[in-house]
């Protein structure tokens, strides 16, 4: 049995969460840099939130995006009324 890192966020939970998540559409004159997505982002707070580091400790080289990034979607969750 393969041992789970409480992270990852499997595709039966992701059916759960993805529909009470906002979706933001891209501006159509300057769209700026592709958002990463959403399941990433998730993943990058549950990460955050299970080992105790500071937001801009966590690793890139997990693909969650930079703990910038994943303290924004955070906020803008919470302030949406997700959270």
């Amino acid at each position: 049995m393969a041992t789970t890192r409480p992270w990852d966020v499997p595709d039966g939970l992701w059916e759960l969460i993805s529909p009470l998540l906002p979706t933001v559409t891209r501006r159509f004159r300057y769209p700026g840099r592709k958002r990463l997505g959403e399941r990433e982002t998730l993943q990058g707070i549950l990460f955050v939130l299970y080992t105790g580091i500071a937001w801009r400790h966590l690793p890139l080289e997990l693909g969650f995006g930079s703990g910038a990034t994943c303290r924004r979607r955070l906020d803008e969750w919470q302030a949406a009324g997700v959270w």
